[in-house]
């Protein structure tokens, strides 16, 4: 099997039976905020562009490149389509011209032309667009796990499909926390410590769990080129910068020893044969290293051939085109009074502070979008450019996180813990999307399937992303960790200490069993 990298997640697929395209990234996203790292401006994409298949994970502007799949990819091509609730893969594509669609059943193996494949699909309303997904695939040689950002939680679909040869996955940061935060500088620095710490711990405990020999760190970092965000960039590997890059995280795979890792840029060939990864560049190996030695001058260059596009984009933001108050209100106030479990879950007030496009409150619990008094007290808010919210009320974005948050153009305050619920609805903004969301929360009640960890029962499943505490839970002086994404609880009460709108169902095993007494007496 052969993959050639090209840049962020994207991966061009080569195999006996038929090459496979997957999330290419060649354009900037977010606003203009990301741009791929390294730079793959320079490649010419003409190699690429008529696959067998086409597989995107989700639609997440980084991986579902609208102005490369409309004006290079073959429309004729296969489209290799996750199992989402909402469709928005084919959705999308659709709007494209593509119209050659395999739909796959999430973890069900299937064979197409004498290639074996899988997509695991994560459909949680905090998966990605409200789904992400990861492919395995086997051509009869070697099989490889292209898990780009996804998280799966379901690892015996996983298992079943391996032996694994190799493992793609993502390390580095892809999110606004906690840099967009009004923090105080001192609690900022802490935050993002530990998030570039943890985020690679479970990027290992991933690839540990997969278990493949050889592991190729990919799916970020972004650069950030425009002037306002440069300070995003991790030039001097500064221990409180959340996007490290990816010969930070090999040091980490070396240190840990279970598995061999691989450095990629864009053009690299990774050549995978059984037992055996060989990977060559198209340059020589210090222009390489120079990339993230000389990370800077990287970006600098970069960043002159890429400014006039960037300043098109900055001109093209509609100004005063938009009466923004009475447009948020009429569009999301049906959908408040549609939102039970989400307003339930936010239960409280948020300011959007516009500047001169005005301050607004969306109301959680009254179910109302009105002007702000400049005296009542909310718990959340955003600042935000107004052009940026003309440009979703014009277009009427659905998902504010995957074009609006992400391109880390906005700050925000809050009073107490992360709220999921609160970005959540930012991402369901239409009929469809909320009533699906509103699905999903109602069916997660307390599981009935159970562990027992450390003196006492626990649903097995963390009630934030589903992941399987009896992998990947563990216990320290009474709090229970999520390993796999870092959430925190207190094992005697349930209590999430990450965030204030989940709950662990917990109780005490003496307590079980004589509750269970007096029910045979």
């Amino acid at each position: 099997m052969k993959v050639t990298f090209l840049g962020h997640a994207g991966m061009y697929i080569e195999t006996s039976f038929g090459s496979i395209l997957c999330d290419p990234f060649f354009n900037p996203a977010y606003f203009g905020s990301w741009y791929p790292y390294p730079a793959n401006d320079l490649m010419d994409v003409s190699p690429y562009v008529n696959p067998d298949f086409l597989f995107l994970s989700h639609t997440h502007l980084d991986h579902f490149d609208y102005t490369f799949l409309r004006e290079h990819v073959s429309k004729s091509t296969r489209v290799l389509l996750p199992d989402h609730p909402l469709g928005l893969v084919e959705k999308e594509l659709r709007t494209l011209d593509f119209g050659n669609f395999i739909q796959t059943r999430s973890s069900e193996p299937i064979d197409v032309d004498g290639l074996k494949l899988m997509i695991t699909s994560l459909v949680a309303p905090a998966d990605g667009p409200l789904g992400d997904s990861g492919l395995s695939l086997d051509d009869g040689e070697v099989k490889i796990f292209n898990q780009n950002d996804s998280r799966p939680v379901d690892f015996e679909a996983l298992d079943a499909f391996g032996p694994y040869d190799a493992h793609f996955l993502q390390y580095s940061g892809a999110i606004w926390y906690p840099m967009v935060y009004r923090f105080p500088q001192k609690m900022k620095d802490a935050l993002s410590t530990k998030k570039r710490v943890t985020q690679m711990q479970r990027a290992l405990r991933y690839a540990e769990q997969i278990g493949a020999p050889h592991t190729i760190p990919s799916a970020g970092p972004p650069c950030f080129l425009d002037d306002e965000l440069w300070y995003l960039n991790d030039f001097d590997r500064d221990p409180t910068n959340i996007f490290p890059d990816a010969t930070v995280f090999l040091e980490l795979v070396e240190e840990a020893g279970f598995t061999t890792g691989h450095l990629v840029i864009p053009e690299s060939v990774i050549e995978i044969s059984p037992g055996h990864v060989e990977v060559s560049h198209s340059m020589p190996d210090d222009e390489v290293m120079a990339i993230f030695t000389d990370k800077r001058g990287h970006l600098e260059a970069y960043r002159e051939r890429q400014a006039a596009g960037l300043e098109a984009i900055k001109a093209s933001w509609p100004r005063g085109e938009v009466e923004i108050f009475p447009a948020l209100k009429a569009w999301f106030e049906p959908l408040l009074a549609m939102g039970d479990q989400t307003c339930v879950g936010i239960d409280d007030l948020l300011l959007l502070d516009l500047g001169v496009g005005g301050q607004i409150v969306i109301d959680f619990i009254e179910r109302q979008v009105y002007e702000w008094d400049g005296v009542t007290s909310t718990r959340f808010k955003f600042v935000i450019d107004p052009a940026l919210v003309e440009y979703c009320i014009l277009n009427h974005e659905e998902d504010w996180v995957n074009v609006l948050f992400l391109s880390c153009r906005f700050e925000a305050e809050r009073k107490g813990q992360y709220n999921e619920f609160l970005y959540s609805f930012f991402k369901v903004l239409s009929p469809e999307r909320i009533q699906y969301a509103e699905g999903y929360y109602v069916e997660q009640q307390p599981e009935q399937t159970m562990i027992e960890c450390e003196g006492y029962m626990i649903q097995r499943r963390c009630p934030h992303l589903k992941a399987d505490l009896s992998r990947f839970g563990e216990v320290e002086d009474g709090v229970l960790t999520c390993t796999l994404h870092g959430w925190q609880f207190d094992l005697a009460t349930g209590k999430c200490l990450t965030s204030d709108d989940r709950k662990l169902f917990t109780k005490k095993i003496e307590e079980t069993a004589e509750t269970a007494a007096m029910a045979n007496d």
